[in-house]
């Protein structure tokens, strides 16, 4: 006996402890490792050890399945099928990977447990997937800062819950589907970025059902009325659309009171500012520059966290606005 407790306390490798880790999840996570042309970036993934203390693994406490992956800059290749093997998943990260192509595989849409889910700053290609709708319990969806290209499928407005879209920097074309503007109401609000792609058309007037947190659709080729986004009841924080070819009269928009960014510059937007804007209390950055606004800059700003207005580099070249802190008006 005494030999035998020596062995124990010289050799603990030797005799596995009670592993917490699902064994099929397990599996899947080898099979997973297995197929990456560069494995070896994972050498806590050692078959002999507890999955669940692996690195940029997490379980559940209570069930022990794996629950969240996040792989940041080691992955080369394609994303594995083996990954719709992880059924429990609610957390899936893929970010800063510059050596990942290919496109989003179906295993992807497999995955229905998925709350969160990000595969950013990578180099996929090919269409967004209309399968990604199949996902009902997603809130988080983030494919920035990739080379995808074609239309926004529009059955991503049917995803019931979603709180967050992120589908800036890419290669989209086409204009945002007409379904956008009818998402479920989840009694939340949206945010949603479509900023830095090739996307066009006129922005569909139903956006304006739609209670946007943030909405950036900046540097685009959107033309048209942009003016259903404003908007007095609604709860939007930051609402940027520059650099597009929008055509509206501004004097007609209501501001909203949690507006905190506002950006509308490089646009073809005339009219007035409206003397509403200076009751916005939490506004810190406003551009209305490159446009082709007219008449006096609103005075008497009410800012709770600025001392003053905005300076000139908020309303320059405009057609003909005037007054502090541009020139003064003509009599």
């Amino acid at each position: 006996m005494m030999l035998l407790l020596l062995f124990f306390l010289l050799f603990p490798g030797h005799f596995p402890a009670g592993e917490r880790c699902n064994p099929e999840d397990k599996a899947a996570l080898l099979e997973f490792k297995n197929s990456l042309s560069n494995p070896d970036l994972l050498p806590s993934w050692d078959p002999n050890s507890d999955c669940c203390g692996w690195y940029v693994v997490e379980c559940d406490e209570t069930t022990n399945f794996v629950t969240s992956l996040t792989i940041l800059g080691s992955l080369s290749g394609t994303i594995p099928p083996a990954i719709a093997k992880m059924t429990h998943l609610q957390f899936l990260r893929f970010h800063k990977n510059p050596l990942l192509v290919g496109e989003i595989p179906p295993a992807i849409g497999e995955l229905s447990q998925l709350d969160f889910l990000e595969i950013s700053w990578s180099n996929l290609s090919g269409p967004i997937p209309h399968f990604l709708a199949y996902l009902k319990k997603l809130r988080f969806l983030d494919l920035s800062f990739n080379k995808l290209f074609g239309s926004i499928p529009p059955s991503l407005s049917t995803l019931p819950i979603i709180f967050s879209i992120d589908l800036s920097r890419n290669r989209l074309t086409g204009p945002v589907p007409e379904s956008f503007g009818h998402f479920p109401d989840s009694g939340t609000t949206l945010a949603l970025d479509l900023s830095h792609n090739n996307l066009s058309g006129e922005i569909p007037p139903s956006l304006a059902n739609v209670n946007f947190s943030r909405i950036n659709l900046s540097r685009n080729n959107f033309s048209g009325d942009g003016s259903m986004l404003f908007g007095a009841n609604k709860a939007t924080v930051i609402l940027v659309i520059s650099r597009n070819n929008f055509e509206f009269d501004f004097s007609k928009v209501r501001f909203m009171k949690p507006l905190v960014t506002l950006d509308i510059s490089h646009n073809m937007i005339y009219g007035r500012i409206p003397t509403q804007i200076t009751e916005s209390i939490l506004l810190q950055e406003l551009n209305v520059t490159y446009n082709r606004l007219c008449g006096e800059i609103p005075t008497g700003w009410k800012l709770k966290y600025r001392q003053e207005g905005f300076d000139n580099s908020s309303f320059f070249r405009n057609r003909c606005l005037c007054g502090m802190p541009l020139n003064p008006c003509k009599p």
